[in-house]
């Protein structure tokens, strides 16, 4: 494969690599980095090395090394800890001559590496190779397997001698390489096949070469392929050579057309395990990954700075795209995608988004499971809303081919939304406050068109629902209910900026229970005050859960008392276990779409208004004042003048 898929490649950015060698005493560690450093074996070497810098130009991928010697003793293991915590590769050492020095590598270093959780790769070194009695040959490969297969840290085995230089140079190489170019991100060495994330960012950088879509790249293809990620064309002997290599072991790599995405694969499988991880991270990172195979952030257009009363959106043009998606993928065109056509539409992201919360069951489905548009869009909408970089990242891996800038919209500050009593959000996201068991997990579940249950399971963490509401005039807007659990809520509402998001709050209350009553109406007026004090007034609507019981006797007097001293609407009395709240849901809507409406002012809040308004009246008072005598003198100046003339 001599030409193929060849050339320099990337460091993904880095500035410098850091290596930490240890080992026990007198196993070579510092003979090692003093021979690599003068190219000499040293006659007398100091017990610890000062940090010893390589240059850039040492190796060819133009990465400084700095190597940091540490010393065996017990006495100097916290300075040990703080370097091994600040390596990226650790050198372990064991001498060739000593056998108990490799032993001490399984029941001490390697345990202790990960008693520490370090997380840098390891490169296991024998020094001292020229003293190992030859009269008993021994295999690296055979000592060294069942301790790799046990830590699978360990980056590559390596033998060397400082005094003839053996090898010297390449145990710094192998280091530099495991930390640039690492092998188990991409490989699993047991089962011997690419990992799922290395496969999926293939498969999409195999889609975005393959112009034709004709599920293979032909030699003009590949040719476009290879000069982007090496700046050389592959010569046509060249590609005959790749395309046998790969026919040969895998027969179905290969079709008339050109290469597929298994002989891709099998190709890149191959450079692995020759030792060319670097050749698969030249291609991943040309094509924006990082270390973690996902975008890097500078493939990825920051958002634009927004306050925190504005969210971001998708854009008409997204949603269009999304839309195409949702029929493409939903094979049997049953309106709703399956997990498995959901899996495939998500198989060139680093994984299905929406597997963990927030986002899992949050949304749409049929009864049978399976995600409905409106569900899938939602799902977006929320990401979105939450997460608007990783919403674009994903965007883009499921093949969204515009500028990415024009995916996401920033909308107008809510604060200016309610100067002008009018807003253009297609988005709203609604707070559920409450106490415990007074049905606002039942109204979430309503909202996703889920059966009511006589069971009680709290909530524990913050809770997501989003779904379309369709308006009066048949215009659709998403709607993002979060719920706050009651033992969330005075934390939540400490930060000033927490209403700042938040379109419309609905505090929920079981109208049969005297306490859940009044731990909402002191859940409301919270509200209403960190509304007043931040200055992002929040409309309100209180609601009267569980209607189907009978109700708390003075709850009924006292709620409604409460909202006109608030000047908001009555509660609105509903049953999730009985009735439809699907009004509910519009009224929130509504509400959100008319910002300057139901706000609640608490008393103190109305006194603080009066006096800024008497404040703008005085200076509106001094400032027509000061203006009628201004004139006065100007016209006065003008007679004086006219007078003397």
């Amino acid at each position: 494969m001599a030409g193929g898929f060849g050339g320099k490649s990337s460091s993904g950015g880095r500035t410098g690599i850091r290596v930490v060698v240890a080992g026990d005493k007198g196993t070579g560690k510092s003979s090692l980095i003093s021979a690599l450093a003068s190219d000499t074996f040293p006659d007398n070497v100091p017990r610890v090395l000062p940090p010893t810098t390589l240059p850039a130009d040492f190796y060819s991928d133009l990465i400084p090394i700095t190597i940091i010697d540490t010393p065996s003793s017990i006495d100097n293991r916290i300075k040990l800890i703080e370097e091994f915590r600040k390596a990226d590769a650790v050198v372990l050492t064991y001498a060739c001559d000593q056998p108990g020095t490799l032993d001490r590598l399984t029941s001490y270093w390697l345990p202790e590496l990960r008693r520490l959780e370090i997380k840098a790769p390891v490169i296991v070194v024998g020094c001292k190779l020229d003293l190992r009695d030859e009269r008993h040959p021994v295999s690296l490969e055979q000592i060294m397997a069942p301790i790799m297969q046990e830590y699978r840290e360990i980056e590559t085995c390596i033998e060397c001698s400082a005094l003839t230089l053996i090898q010297v140079p390449d145990v710094f190489y192998y280091a530099q390489k495991a930390v640039l170019h690492p092998t188990s991100p991409l490989f699993d060495q047991e089962k011997q096949c690419l990992r799922p994330r290395c496969r999926r960012a293939l498969q999409r950088i195999f889609i975005l070469c393959d112009h034709d879509m004709d599920s293979a790249l032909n030699d003009a293809e590949l040719n476009e392929f290879q000069v982007k990620c090496f700046g050389a064309p592959l010569q046509p002997a060249e590609i005959v050579g790749v395309k046998r290599v790969v026919q040969e072991r895998q027969p179905d790599g290969v079709n008339d057309l050109g290469l597929t995405l298994p002989g891709f694969f099998f190709l890149h499988s191959l450079f692995i395990e020759k030792g060319r991880p670097e050749t698969t991270w030249a291609v991943l990172r040309k094509f924006g990954y990082n270390d973690y195979l996902e975008l890097k952030h500078e493939f990825l257009p920051t958002p634009a700075k927004h306050s925190p009363d504005q969210s971001i959106e998708l854009t008409s043009e997204a949603v269009v795209f999304l839309s195409g998606i949702f029929r493409l993928y939903d094979l049997d065109n049953d309106g709703a995608l399956r997990p498995a056509e959901l899996d495939d539409l998500f198989q060139t992201a680093p994984e299905s988004p929406w597997l963990e919360a927030p986002y899992k069951d949050a949304a749409v489905k049929t009864p049978g499971g399976n995600l409905t548009i409106n569900g899938f869009l939602s799902e977006w909408a929320l990401m979105t809303t939450l997460d608007p970089r990783r919403s674009l990242a994903n965007l883009i891996y499921i093949g969204y081919g515009r500028d990415p800038a024009s995916a996401l919209c920033v909308t107008r500050k809510r604060s200016v939304d309610r100067k002008k009593q009018h807003t253009d959000r297609t988005v709203f996201q609604c707070f559920v406050f409450g106490p415990k068991k007074s049905g606002k997990s039942a109204l979430l579940d309503s909202f996703l068109g889920r059966k009511f249950s006589d069971s009680y399971n709290p909530t524990t963490g913050e809770r997501y629902a989003a779904n379309t509401v369709e308006q009066p005039g048949g215009t659709k807007k998403t709607l993002i209910l979060r719920e706050i659990p009651e033992d969330r809520v005075k934390e939540f509402l400490a930060n000033r900026e927490s209403l700042a998001a938040c379109d419309v709050a609905v505090i929920v209350y079981d109208s049969s229970d005297e306490y859940s009553w009044k731990k909402s109406r002191d859940i409301l007026m919270e509200v209403a005050r960190r509304g007043e004090e931040s200055g992002y007034g929040t409309p309100c609507l209180l609601v009267a859960a569980k209607d189907d019981l009978d109700p708390y006797p003075l709850s009924v007097r006292d709620s409604d008392m409460a909202c006109l001293e608030l000047g908001m609407d009555v509660p609105i009395s509903l049953s999730m276990k009985l009735g439809d709240p699907n009004s509910l849901f519009s009224r929130i809507v509504s509400t959100a779409e008319n910002p300057h409406l139901s706000i609640p002012e608490t008393e103190s809040g109305r006194r603080s208004k009066q006096i800024r308004q008497i404040v703008n009246s005085s200076l509106i008072f001094v400032s027509v004042g000061t203006a009628i005598g201004v004139a006065g003198l100007a016209a006065y100046r003008a007679y004086s003048a006219r007078k003397n003339t």
